[in-house]
Order: structure tokens, then C-alpha cells, then sequence
């Protein structure tokens, strides 16, 4: 008897956690784009990845979701040059302007998707095999009536789980205390993972997660953030 897939319903008919606001490209992220996107760029196929292979090494690969401009997955990449980084993100000019971080930084262990992360991972991510997931401060959709669209609940975190190696991290951050609290209690119903800081703690903002301009601007305004940092605890099957 097949198993049923406890993520299958993730890909019929999912509400997107996103609104694709592309903006403008300027032109020197274009150019980015141009000469790197051959280089780092990675397209969606049925092939998954061996990471051994995409970055010519054997070396704990770590994934971040919605890197935003990109600032912080370069900086990461940067200070840990004995990592891969995995970086996942929609819009077009956030993946320009992380392109011209890595040309001006010379950084050579970061590849790059423009697709949506559900994807991405159903497609190209080998199961048990990320040492790291992070979700840095994704859309909090604030309104009550939006709520429904925030990516962190029981479905993603199953979908992680998968993908994450037993021990590996996945590693939130939110600057609204409503989204941290409901973070926190969708991860505290999981036995996949156990919360590193105790049942129910935050945890302080590691080392390795850079503190970015907004944040210091919001930590001088007194406004909170909020680190949770969840361990993988178990093996996932290999088959749905």
C-alpha cells in the first residue's frame, strides 16, 4: 500500500505565502543577472540537486528562504566560507541585487533560485539532506484576514522537516510578536523538531544570523525581534 503524502495537498491549489511585486530592475542589477545567472542561477527541473557536484565539494549546505535583497545571505556566506549556501527567492530584483553582492564579494558557495521555495524543494531538494533552513522575516500579512497566507504552518514545517537532515536547523526570525507567537506554537506541535532554547523559548539572535539596517533601526525605535531555532530530532522517510 502507497503511503498517503502528508504534504500532498501543498501542491494542489496552495495559497501563496507571497504577492509577486516585482518592481524595477536597475541596470546594474540586470547586468548582475546577466553575467552571473549562468554561473549561480538554478532552474527548476525534475533533476535533483547533488550538492557535491553544484558546488565541486562536500560541505554542510544551508538553505535561506526569501533572502530579500540578499544582504544577509551574502554576509552569512562571506564570514562562512566553509558552507553552501542555497539562496530562494521570488522577486527579480532581490535576486539582482544578492548577484552583484556575490560578484563584488567574489563569493563562489552561493547558487540562486527565482522560484517559489514549495518548488523548489518538491523539485530539487534531495529529502534528508540540508544541514539548515532559514526564514529570515517573511511577510508577516498582518491583517487578520490575510493570516491564512503566512508560510510558516503545519503543512511548511512537514515540508522542511523533510528536506532537513536529522540535526539539521531551521531557524526563524520575525520582528511581530503575534507572528512569533504563532510560529512558536505551529513548531511546538511538531515532533519533528525540539525547540534548542527549552519548550516555549525564543532564543538570542546566534552569531551567524547578521543583524541587518532595519533591525538596528527598529532595536533603537524599541521594537522586538524574535529568533526561534528548532532542531530536526528524527530520520524522514525516503518514500511518500
Amino acid at each position: 500500500m502507497t503511503k498517503e503524502n502528508p504534504t500532498a495537498h501543498l501542491e494542489k491549489r496552495r495559497i501563496k505565502s507571497f504577492v509577486l511585486r516585482q518592481g524595477r530592475l536597475s541596470a546594474s542589477q540586470q547586468n548582475a543577472i546577466d553575467s552571473l545567472w549562468p554561473n549561480v542561477g538554478l532552474a527548476l527541473d525534475e533533476q535533483l540537486l547533488c550538492f557535491e557536484t553544484l558546488f565541486g565539494r562536500k560541505a554542510p549546505t544551508l538553505v535561506e528562504i526569501g533572502f530579500g535583497m540578499g544582504s544577509s545571505l551574502a554576509e552569512m556566506a562571506e564570514r562562512h566560507p566553509e558552507n553552501n549556501y542555497i539562496g530562494i527567492e521570488v522577486h527579480r530584483p532581490g535576486v539582482g541585487a544578492l548577484l552583484k553582492l556575490i560578484e563584488a564579494k567574489q563569493l563562489n558557495n552561493i547558487r540562486v533560485f527565482n522560484e517559489d521555495a514549495i518548488d523548489v524543494l518538491n523539485q530539487k531538494i534531495p529529502k534528508n539532506s540540508l544541514d539548515a533552513v532559514y526564514l529570515f522575516f517573511p511577510d508577516p500579512w498582518h491583517k487578520s484576514k490575510h493570516k491564512k497566507r503566512r508560510i510558516v504552518q503545519a503543512e511548511f514545517v512537514a515540508k522542511i522537516a523533510e528536506h532537513l537532515k536529522s540535526g539539521g536547523l531551521f531557524h526563524m526570525a520575525t520582528d511581530w510578536e503575534d507572528y512569533a507567537q504563532q510560529m512558536m506554537k505551529v513548531m511546538s506541535e511538531t515532533k519533528a523538531f525540539k525547540n534548542l532554547s527549552g519548550s516555549g523559548q525564543f532564543t538570542p539572535r546566534p552569531n551567524y544570523r547578521p543583524l541587518t539596517k532595519f533591525e538596528q533601526r527598529g532595536q533603537r525605535l524599541g521594537h522586538g525581534v524574535w529568533d526561534l531555532v528548532f532542531v530536526k530530532t528524527h530520520q524522514t522517510a525516503e518514500s511518500s
